[in-house]
């Protein structure tokens, strides 16, 4: 089993491409290595993955159509884990067209080539921000979307172009509406990377909204356990679906904060108003996925969060 990993020097991507690795599957990973946050993690990302004998690494932008497809037409891949694009919500109020350059373009090249080479089946990385301020808790699939800002808008079309793929050129696809995933080898720019960072590297930590904000927090390692799920169970799933990627247990940012602080984890804080690209809440509803994929295991958020400390102890840049 071949699979190409996009954005394999990410978050998700990596720590995907390692279970993968771990269960014997083939991996290419491609990566830009774009600058949004510390380059230095993704390399050290990437020289982990290279350890593995069915791991190859190629340093390609997904925007560079002419080399997403020599890709395609050399190694035949089985399936696609497209995971790369610009992240960031409040990232994307001054840089938009990065989202527009990444998220679309980029994105229609990885789609478009899997059509034309016959993948069996693309799963592609949406998010929950393409439910906007939608309060309708717990969040499921078949909510109207409105999103807030220009990231959670590429994730929606996104959507929508692979639901048209599917219909005009039977594209088999599966989009993936991650929640707010965190753990080991997290992206610096998360709420809980940031405020551990902040204290071993006495910076002033600026707590948005003044901590009234709630989040679906998502364990890195349930998140690649259930889509090591999906992928064994692909020929089941329908030719388009769509997947919340959460835990349906909301926690209030000021329980991870004094959770942090009974660690020892306390560094100075900020307490700043609302970003206006902000989301107030997240809640996904998970049962449409734990009814496929009979998941019941997921991580307890506070023991997820320690394993994170610890991490970062031993790997701190």
């Amino acid at each position: 089993m071949k699979i190409l990993i996009t954005g394999s020097a990410g978050f998700i991507g990596f720590n995907l491409a390692a279970h993968l690795l771990k269960k014997k599957c083939y991996i290419i990973g491609i990566d830009n290595y774009d600058d949004y946050y510390d380059v230095r993690i993704k390399k050290k990302r990437t020289s982990i993955l290279k350890k593995f004998k069915k791991f190859k690494f190629l340093k390609i932008d997904i925007k560079d159509n002419s080399k997403i497809k020599k890709l395609f037409k050399k190694n035949k891949f089985d399936f696609v884990f497209h995971l790369a694009a610009q992240a960031g919500v409040r990232y994307s109020i001054n840089h938009p067209r990065k989202y527009i350059e990444n998220n679309l373009v980029g994105f229609y090249n990885i789609l478009d080539n899997s059509e034309k080479y016959k993948i069996k089946r693309l799963f592609f990385a949406s998010s929950s921000s393409v439910y906007g301020e939608n309060n309708n808790f717990p969040l499921n699939e078949k909510e109207n979307i409105f999103p807030k800002n220009i990231y959670g808008l590429s994730k929606k079309v996104n959507e929508e172009i692979s639901f048209i793929f599917n219909k005009y050129y039977n594209v088999k696809l599966i989009g993936l509406r991650f929640f707010t995933v965190f753990g080991e080898w997290g992206r610096p720019d998360m709420m809980m990377f940031k405020f551990i960072d902040s204290y071993y590297k006495n910076k002033l930590f600026n707590l948005n909204n003044y901590g009234n904000h709630s989040r679906d927090f998502t364990y890195i390692g349930d998140v690649v356990n259930i889509l090591y799920l999906l992928l064994k169970k692909h020929k089941k799933l329908k030719n388009f679906d769509l997947f919340n990627i959460c835990s349906n247990k909301p926690v209030n940012l000021k329980s991870v904060i004094l959770f942090m602080k009974k660690n020892k984890i306390n560094p100075k804080i900020k307490k700043v108003s609302l970003q206006k690209a902000d989301i107030l809440k997240t809640h996904g509803d998970n049962s449409k996925l734990l009814k496929f994929i009979k998941y019941n295991t997921f991580s307890n958020w506070q023991d997820s969060l320690k394993k994170t400390i610890i991490w970062y102890q031993k790997n701190i840049i």
